[in-house]
């Protein structure tokens, strides 16, 4: 008898599937199906791994979550529920991450990270501003909150302190776009019905948008990165040359908090894209320019590297390594002094 009703379901899920084949739109309808239906545990585990660093449609699925509930007159008490604790549980696994492993959660997040602009240097500069309170609206920054939650267990902030802003930040993001559900309900509706008339070809449409988004952010890291990978600097020839008598001026492009906290390599000083003062009021375009940070796919530095050279310098190149090869190589770093009569340039 279980053996029949076994395989009648399997011959169900068939013709279902069958069905999904010749109309296309099937296939959407059982995604609003299954979300009708296992909609909060969808959520849950949407948002949880997506708050962990995984690239999933976490805000699409609470907006149309949001407007479902309206549609199908269910409380939307349980789904803001729901989507706040698992995104509070995974901020508490990456704060605890961060308070035991400190930096190198945050470069293994850099390295997973398609938003490259909020990487490491980025996070400790917003981190050194606004404080703790950066957490209150991490959530609506590509990129930060990941960073935000791990930079604050690396900064030992207190558990209820990070706890209290950080429930504060994630109910405001959660909110906001379950009231933009809920007040949009009809265009969204629309556009699902649409979608689904559209069969394949509207579901088609969508996941190939997706992929060419996630396409052009890839590419735009790994072009910059790899146009100046060639002109990057080891820490040996590096080392010479700052034993040499050979004109040159090197650039910190962390966040002041690092470097404060950190030390910099010997000699440096701090810019970035941000800074008022010109290069080109404390070297020569010919000067030879080395910049690092620290962030492991030197994105920051390659930034900076391009911005220069745009700017005229012929003679720009990334530390290989960041300042953590440098120190993994045993040279020591210096406190930071940063006066104009101290700059460590050379000129011939």
């Amino acid at each position: 008898m279980e053996l029949n009703e076994r395989v009648e379901g399997t011959l169900k899920i068939m013709r279902f599937d069958t069905g999904c084949k010749l109309r296309g739109g099937r296939f959407l309808e059982f995604i609003i199906q299954l979300l009708t239906e296992h909609g909060l545990i969808v959520v849950f585990l949407n948002v949880f791994a997506s708050q962990l660093g995984l690239p999933l449609p976490m805000v699409p699925l609470l907006i149309v979550m949001a407007a479902r509930s309206v549609t199908d007159d269910v409380a939307v008490g349980p789904l803001f529920g729901v989507a706040f604790g698992a995104c509070l549980i995974a901020d508490l696994i990456c704060y605890t991450a961060g308070r035991r492993y400190g930096s190198r959660v945050l470069h293994t997040a850099c390295r997973l990270s398609l938003s490259p602009d909020s990487c490491v240097s980025q996070t400790q500069s917003l981190f050194s501003r606004w404080g703790v309170w950066t957490l209150v609206v991490a959530k609506f920054i590509p990129g930060l909150g990941l960073f935000a939650t791990a930079l604050s267990g690396q900064s030992r902030v207190p558990l209820q302190r990070f706890v209290f802003l950080d429930a504060l930040g994630v109910a405001f993001f959660i909110g906001t776009f379950i009231w933009l559900g809920r007040a949009f309900h009809s265009a969204i509706d629309s556009l699902l019905n649409t979608l689904s008339s559209y069969g394949k070809v509207g579901l088609a449409s969508v996941f190939v948008a997706l992929l060419f988004f996630l396409a052009f952010r890839l590419a735009r890291r790994h072009l910059l990165i790899r146009a100046l990978r060639m002109t990057r600097i080891s820490v040996p020839e590096f080392k010479r040359l700052l034993e040499s008598d050979t004109p040159y001026v090197v650039y910190d492009v962390r966040a002041a908090a690092s470097r404060e906290r950190d030390g910099t390599i010997p000699g440096a000083l701090p810019w970035s894209l941000d800074d008022t003062q010109r290069p080109e009021a404390v070297a020569s375009p010919d000067t030879q320019v080395i910049v690092y940070c620290d962030c492991p796919t030197e994105y920051s530095a390659a930034k900076v590297a391009r911005h220069l050279q745009r700017a005229g310098f012929t003679r720009v190149r990334p530390l290989h390594g960041g300042i953590e090869a440098w120190i993994a190589a045993g040279h020591h770093l210096e406190r930071p002094t940063f006066r104009s009569d101290s700059a460590k340039v050379r000129c011939s």
